[in-house]
């Protein structure tokens, strides 16, 4: 009797979603992450090949799953939008993101950032940003053939993938759209849908306004003409009425 042997069998590698690391140290950290990420997945609302998402892994190497970073936002064109666990890039057409972001937090220094630039460097990163908030520090890294290269001057700097705007103040960062409008938080983007619904809604309370004032206005002329309609034919009767007479009205 022959005995088969069971054939080798490959173990299933698992990708995990998470790696067990917070997304923010504290609030500051997790506000800049947010608006960010929100305010990039708004400026690429319209486009379905653009995916943008914020502390995603991202896995570049089949068959690896220690090879793996999470940036505090990432952006991939030409890549669908729609919710993932992971980024899998050999089932994304092996396209890495081209644009990373990361906030710096006091448990998030120097050190890991340099790490992460090699990480980038390697895997095909176009643009890199690391925003220190409580110092307001801005750095960037932009490629040049298999290099991520430092950015010399990025007070003003447009982004050549996003086309955004990086402007430094003394107290703070502020980024703008391709269209001049700045990167707003989310208390501050529904303030400005609240005054923009503020605003429609006086607008329509003017235009009612002004489609009562014009229908009274109507109502006016047509009870005017009306009135003159009346006394055209009372005069018309009395006319009448003297001719039947023998009375020439023209004559008086």
């Amino acid at each position: 009797m022959v005995q088969q042997l069971p054939a080798e069998t490959t173990p299933e590698i698992i990708y995990p979603d998470s790696d067990g690391q917070p997304m923010s140290d504290n609030t500051k950290q997790f506000r800049w992450i947010v608006v960010i990420k929100e305010n990039l997945e708004i400026l690429f609302a319209n486009n379905d090949d653009i995916f943008v998402a914020g502390d995603l892994l991202w896995y570049p190497v089949e068959g690896n799953n220690k090879i793996r970073q999470a940036p505090d936002t990432m952006i991939v064109f030409s890549r669908p939008k729609g919710d993932r666990g992971s980024y899998k890039q050999w089932l994304e057409n092996n396209i890495p993101p081209q644009v990373v972001f990361e906030i710096l937090s006091p448990g998030n220094r120097t050190g890991k950032m340099v790490q992460k630039a090699i990480f980038y460097q390697r895997y095909g990163v176009e643009e890199y940003y690391i925003y220190d908030p409580d110092d307001i520090e801005l750095t960037g890294f932009l490629r040049s053939g298999d290099l991520l290269e430092p950015i010399e001057q990025l007070n003003g700097w447009v982004s050549p993938r996003l086309g955004i705007r990086f402007e430094l103040k003394e107290d703070t960062l502020e980024i703008y759209r391709p269209d001049g409008q700045k990167f707003l938080t989310p208390v501050e983007l529904d303030q400005l849908r609240e005054a923009e619904r503020q605003r429609a809604e006086q607008e329509r309370e003017r235009a009612e306004q002004e489609r009562q004032r014009a229908e009274q206005e109507r109502e006016r002329a047509e009870n005017a003409i009306a009135q003159l309609e009346q006394q055209q034919q009372i005069y018309q009767d009395l006319i009448e009425k003297l001719r039947q007479q023998g009375i020439d009205p023209e004559q008086l």
